[in-house]
């Protein structure tokens, strides 16, 4: 009796440890010693300086989180970036963006060029890998595939705001509405006309042109003729400079200017004066226009003997709450952590905030109006209820 009674103990109790070791097993498959995140940016070519912003942004808060524990699940694990350059391409972001996936990452902070985020979202959908793109094309996010997410506003919000700035704090008669002839420039001027015409206001100049053009002469005498107050324009910087330089030789001065990022530049400093006025929108606010941007450009140039130049703050927060939804899921498993990331409300550093709606859009993305003074370009508002 007493050896058949100690073997069904032991039979019970080797059950029961192999049921705490099968648990134990899948906890360590889902949450592995290194964690791979993925960045794919434009790291050589003209947009250079833009995309390693992007990659100091995330590799500052990886070492953050590594230096201060990070755990998933109760265990200590070792975040490790995955860089690599997708030189604003769209093939070049395609051959990349299966490099990243076949190296084993978790998710993947990129791209910068909308082109390039389209081209490369359905090679991470396939293998449920969450991607986190600066892109503002309204089609990024309209594919149908469960693993986008933007980290700013899109293109459809900032022609909101072009339109509903121009119509309310630029108020005027007579508006004129330019753009360079991009899918991009078009698309915003295009928005940001419905916005006007929404707003009761009169669009009496409509033109495209290529984003080449510097000979305005023509264009300026109809502005004049048209008595135009408002140019909303999607022009790139040198083209608006140039405009700016015809409508002082017809003597149209009295004017004021709104563009999109393409003039909010430090050359277009050089039109102060000409006109009016100069304001500029952008859905990537500046990190000093958040309360706790100070302390995030101090952490930066600590690291980097330079302040960041575009949207480093954006991948930054994209990475702390990238990683808060791994703990959320107790996961590093793709699919786990992108059903995280569709239901977080994610504690964001610098900006306060980033939540998704189920598209992958910002809940609270703001963009900004920004207007040049003394040189410079200060912010007028920001809002993220345009």
């Amino acid at each position: 009796m007493n050896k058949r009674l100690d073997r069904r103990r032991f039979t019970a109790s080797m059950a029961v440890l192999s049921v705490a070791a099968a648990t134990l097993l899948s906890g360590c498959g889902k949450v592995p010693d290194t964690i791979k995140i993925g960045v794919a940016q434009p790291l050589s070519g003209p947009m250079a300086a833009l995309g390693q912003d992007l990659l100091n942004g995330v590799n500052l808060a990886v070492d953050e989180l590594n230096k201060g524990g990070y755990t998933v699940d109760g265990k200590r694990v070792t975040l490790e970036v995955v860089a690599v350059d997708d030189k604003a391409d769209a093939a070049t972001g395609k051959a990349v963006a299966q490099q990243l996936v076949d190296a084993g990452v978790v998710a993947v902070i990129g791209h910068l060029n909308s082109g390039v985020s389209i081209e490369a979202a359905p090679i991470y959908a396939a293998k449920d890998i969450a991607q986190i793109a600066i892109s503002t094309n309204p089609k990024f996010t309209q594919l149908g595939l469960n693993s986008t997410f933007r980290m700013v506003a899109s293109d459809t919000q900032q022609a909101r705001a072009i339109g509903s700035f121009a119509a309310t704090q630029l108020s005027a008669s007579h508006y004129a509405v330019l753009d360079d002839g991009t899918p991009y420039g078009k698309g915003l001027t295009d928005g940001a006309a419905a916005q006007l015409k929404a707003e009761n206001k009169e669009v009496v100049v409509r033109k495209s042109f290529d984003d080449k053009t510097v000979e305005f002469d023509a264009l300026a005498g109809e502005l004049k003729a048209a008595r135009v107050e408002v140019i909303v324009s999607t022009l790139n910087d040198f083209q608006a400079l140039a405009l700016l330089k015809a409508l002082q030789k017809v003597g149209h001065t009295q004017v004021k200017l709104l563009g999109g990022d393409s003039v909010k530049t430090t050359d277009m400093a050089k039109g102060a004066g000409l006109i009016e006025g100069l304001y500029a929108t952008s859905p990537v606010v500046e990190a000093k226009e958040f309360t706790n941007g100070k302390p995030f450009l101090k952490k930066y140039i600590d690291a980097y003997q330079k302040p960041s130049t575009y949207g480093g703050h954006y991948s930054y927060d994209s990475t702390y709450v990238l990683t808060a939804a791994m703990q959320k899921a107790k996961s590093a498993d793709p699919k786990d952590i992108i059903k995280a990331m569709r239901t977080i409300n994610g504690y964001a550093p610098v900006i306060g905030t980033m939540s998704w709606d189920e598209k992958g859009e910002q809940r609270y993305s703001t963009v900004g109006v920004y207007e040049l003074r003394g040189g410079a370009w200060e912010l007028r508002m920001n809002s993220d209820r345009w």
